[in-house]
């Protein structure tokens, strides 16, 4: 902010789609005044709207996955509590991490150009979430029923939600009921972290709904 001069064309934006070219009129400390001016092109949104349902992770590796996920075109996220999640919804609320994700949500979207902020829902159990379908769930190599995402034939949807687990994973229970509500799908043979797990499977699913 404190790099604008007066007279600098800026490009702004209403996190729902509108963008605008403005002009710098005054800075200081406590912000800067603009000039709107007229409307501008955004970056195309994907035609598919991807619903992250992500299980919380340790530490500030959520604030990577929200950055990440938004970089990529997500429509929303959903945060999730899990069974090996070491994080409880009531502390999630006396730290204001939702808050903290919706600004990185909000430095992300400008980063890469977005005009859409995608929301950041509020965190829930993963026994009553409710999300769009198709729902992928990705499920770890070893899970038998799980269907590499290569080998998926579905026409491409209007939405769909891809539902991501913790660091130790899902537990048997959590995969069954994962199982009734979509399909479980794998990413080759490879362990990988579980903060770049979302965005692996996001580009590969965007790549093959043609979104690249």
């Amino acid at each position: 902010m404190l790099r604008l001069s007066i007279g600098d064309r800026v490009r702004v934006f209403n996190g729902r789609g509108a963008e605008y070219e403005a002009v710098v009129d005054a800075t200081d400390r406590e912000g800067v005044r603009l000039t709107i001016g007229p409307p501008c092109l955004p970056a195309p949104e994907p035609r598919v709207a991807v619903t992250l349902a992500q299980a919380i992770l340790k530490g500030d590796k959520m604030d990577e996955v929200v950055r990440d996920a938004v970089m990529i075109g997500v429509a929303a996220i959903q945060p999730l509590v899990t069974a090996r999640t070491e994080i409880t919804l009531a502390a999630l609320n006396r730290s204001r991490r939702r808050e903290r994700w919706e600004r990185i949500a909000v430095s992300s979207a400008k980063q890469c150009g977005r005009a859409v902020v995608p929301p950041i829902l509020e965190p829930q159990p993963f026994a009553v979430i409710s999300v769009p379908p198709p729902v992928f769930v990705l499920a770890e190599p070893g899970v038998r029923s799980g269907m590499p995402l290569r080998d998926i034939r579905i026409e491409v949807p209007d939405r769909a939600t891809l539902l991501v687990g913790p660091e130790g994973g899902w537990t048997a229970e959590e995969v069954q009921a994962a199982a009734a509500l979509g399909i479980l799908v794998t990413l080759g043979g490879r362990t990988l972290r579980a903060d770049a797990m979302a965005l692996v499977a996001l580009a590969a699913m965007f790549a093959r709904w043609q979104e690249f």
